[in-house]
């Protein structure tokens, strides 16, 4: 299953680096986007190297759908706007 991330988590002052808001093809309500809790998330670089940066989803984010990612080390970025996927 792919996702697209949105955002990074963040709030007035302060921007969260490794918590990431994503969006997912067919979410659309807190119901469906809780149901999706617990499972992982990649992120693959693009580039030579092909770092992938592993993440879990954490919660839902808000009442349209939308989840939030807590990954093991901040996200660049670069990631904004990109694909990951959910395992």
């Amino acid at each position: 299953m792919e996702a697209i991330i949105s955002n990074f988590r963040r709030s007035r002052h302060t921007t969260y680096d490794n918590h990431m808001i994503i969006l997912v093809d067919g979410v659309d309500n807190k119901e469906k986007a809780a149901k999706l809790v617990g499972k992982l998330v990649t992120w693959i670089a693009p580039g030579k190297e092909k770092k992938e940066i592993k993440g879990k989803i954490s919660a839902a984010h808000g009442n349209k759908g939308a989840l939030r990612v807590l990954f093991e080390k901040g996200m660049p970025g670069q990631s904004v706007g990109t694909k990951v996927n959910i395992a």
